[in-house]
């Protein structure tokens, strides 16, 4: 099973991203050695999670959300809340 997430970060911004193992991949943010967009952006709050049964159908997610204006993304965290 894949994750595609969406963390909140201190600052207040977004970021979306897939894993295949959850907790490793959120404490490895937390640890400043996830993507380089959250180090020093701690500490993190989950706000949305969706597993998907291939790697392919989660990338496709990614990018959907991606996409999405941030009033959107966090309509859809609201609704889907963690």
């Amino acid at each position: 099973m894949w994750t595609v997430y969406v963390v909140r970060c201190a600052d207040d911004s977004l970021y979306c991203g897939i894993t295949n193992d959850l907790p490793a991949r959120l404490a490895a943010h937390e640890a400043g050695r996830g993507a380089k967009y959250t180090r020093g952006r701690g500490p993190l709050e989950l706000v949305f999670i969706r597993r998907t049964r291939t790697k392919g159908r989660a990338l496709r997610l990614e990018h959907a959300i991606k996409s999405l204006p941030r009033e959107q993304k966090l309509a859809k965290a609201a609704r889907l809340r963690v």
